[in-house]
């Protein structure tokens, strides 16, 4: 498996066969988990197409292990970006991390995907409250 990040707050490793294994750590991690894989789950009822999908969870390990959606881009323009973070909204979240670095490109279907979804808000839901991301003083 190779290491893609390794950071306060998440390991992130990819398999040769193309899933993506996320450790949570630090700050929050037990509320990030949960809200990562309760968005994930929402969008996936939804029919998004262009996010990742949960394979597995594990709550003792604060691992979630999800389908590839490519390789992280390296440049996209302000307004692809803005669009796409809007097209997620049309499904009813909204990603509260909307940056490039959680952007990746797709090169089977030629798709930009979002990933990252640890502070997303589901929209539909007025009793979510989704982790505040942690802001050094």
């Amino acid at each position: 498996m190779d290491e893609v990040k390794n950071t306060r707050r998440s390991k992130v490793r990819l398999s040769y066969d193309g899933k993506v294994f996320k450790e949570f750590k630090g700050c929050q991690a037990e509320e990030r988990f949960n809200n990562e894989v309760l968005v994930l789950k929402y969008l996936e009822e939804k029919g998004c197409p262009f996010v990742p999908r949960i394979i597995y969870t594990d709550q003792s390990k604060l691992l979630i292990v999800t389908t590839n959606c490519g390789k992280l881009v390296e440049h996209i323009s302000d307004r692809k970006k803005e669009a796409l973070f809007a097209e997620l909204e049309g499904f009813g979240v909204r990603h509260e991390d909307a940056y490039a670095r959680n952007i990746t490109y797709r090169v089977t279907d030629g798709r930009f995907c979002i990933i990252d979804f640890e502070f997303a808000t589901v929209l539909d839901n007025p009793n979510h409250k989704s982790p505040q991301p942690f802001q050094p003083k």
